[in-house]
C-alpha cells in the first residue's frame, strides 16, 4: 500500500532526494549542510549541482572532495 502510495505521489512530483553534504571526514558535526533536490545536474567527486526542492539551483565545490550522502524520500 505504501508503495503505492509513493509511486502516485513520484507521478505528480517526481523523485526527490536528501543530500547530506560534509566538508570534512566526520559526519554529525556543525558543517554538514543538508538539502531537498529535486534533479541532480552534475554529481562528482569534488562538483555537486543540483535544482532544490525550491527551484533554485545550488551549486558545491571543493578541491579536496566532497563527503556526501544521498537517499530517496
Amino acid at each position: 500500500m505504501k508503495q503505492i502510495v509513493k509511486w502516485i505521489k513520484n507521478l505528480f512530483t517526481g523523485p526527490r532526494w536528501d543530500l547530506t553534504v560534509s566538508y570534512n571526514t566526520t559526519w554529525g558535526d556543525k558543517d554538514d549542510k543538508s538539502y531537498t533536490v529535486k534533479k541532480f545536474k552534475k554529481l562528482s567527486d569534488k562538483h555537486i549541482k543540483f535544482i532544490d526542492n525550491n527551484g533554485k539551483s545550488v551549486e558545491i565545490r571543493s578541491t579536496a572532495g566532497l563527503h556526501y550522502r544521498i537517499e530517496e524520500l
